[in-house]
């Protein structure tokens, strides 16, 4: 059963379960809308399961066709980094390394990673994009990205994970605030400000992390704004709009009118980790790990 299933018939699939509608489907896939309904109804004898449910009005996907989608998704998205990885070759590249990372990592683990990478595997190119944790880890899982740097310390199965660092906190002000490292005692003297904090939607577990100071100084912050992103956290600073608690290595690179004073004194710290897909076969991967260990 399984050799009578082809690539286009899994591509046909793929398409009609991203638009589930046959019209829209048929569209993209540039073939007629009968000759879709054909092939879906041939692969659902192949398998002997429904893959779709049919209306007049509405096509869902069956539970047998929610795990095939999330399998035929794997499946393209590997067929791709093949194509990708032996392009590089044919260009007397090594591999190519998809990176994502959080703003913090950009300051300082970042760039030092790149420049052993450099060094070691020359032939290595690296490709980088900011994003949230939660999507790191969903990118990852889906093997559209190779390596990430997070700050969660809890992982989904099949996710392996490597502290790269640990730091304490910095509070970060506009730059005339009359509160600076001379005078500053406790947090309990901005408890009246207003806070601009990373989304819980940057990680559920930082947030919580962050919440967690304000209880141990006994006050809620009142939080009108909150972002996943470090550069509109501080520009918001910067204009007054409130102030922040961000890790202390987000202080270097950004050439704004703003000022931290550290918390280093608090319990709480937070971790950088390196997070990658388990049953990753990228060879560039493999080297980068070796890098980030050698550090």
């Amino acid at each position: 059963m399984g050799y009578q299933i082809e690539l286009r018939h899994l591509r046909y699939f793929q398409v009609l379960a991203e638009e589930l509608r046959f019209r829209k489907a048929a569209e993209r896939l540039y073939i007629s809308q009968p000759g879709l309904t054909r092939q879906i109804k041939q692969m659902e004898e192949l398998y002997g399961v429904q893959l779709f449910e049919r209306t007049k009005r509405n096509v869902e996907l069956t539970p047998a066709g929610k795990f095939l989608k999330e399998e035929v998704d794997f499946i393209f998205n590997h067929l791709n980094m093949v194509q990708h990885h032996l392009e590089s070759i044919g260009m007397g590249k090594e591999a190519e390394l998809r990176i994502g990372f959080i703003g913090s990592a950009a300051q300082k683990v970042i760039p030092d990673l790149l420049l052993n990478l450099k060094q070691q595997f020359p032939d290595i190119q690296a490709v980088l994009e900011e994003m949230s944790n939660s999507l790191q880890l969903e990118m990852l899982l889906k093997h559209k990205l190779d390596l990430g740097f997070v700050r969660m310390p809890n992982v989904p199965v099949g996710i392996k994970k490597l502290q790269v660092s640990e730091e304490s906190f910095a509070v970060v002000l506009p730059e005339n605030h009359p509160l600076n490292s001379d005078n500053f005692e406790s947090l309990t003297q901005l408890k009246d400000e207003q806070f601009i904090l990373f989304s819980s939607e940057y990680s559920s577990y930082y947030y919580d992390l962050i919440m967690s100071i304000f209880e141990d100084h006994g006050f809620q912050p009142k939080v009108p704004h909150k972002s996943v992103n470090a550069l509109t956290i501080f520009k918001l600073v910067e204009e007054g709009i409130g102030i922040a608690i961000v890790p202390s290595s987000l202080q270097e690179g950004y050439d704004l009118k703003i000022k931290q004073i550290p918390l280093d004194k608090l319990r709480q710290r937070t971790g950088l980790y390196a997070v990658w897909k388990e049953n990753n076969r990228n060879p560039a991967l493999k080297n980068a790990l070796k890098s980030l260990t050698d550090e």
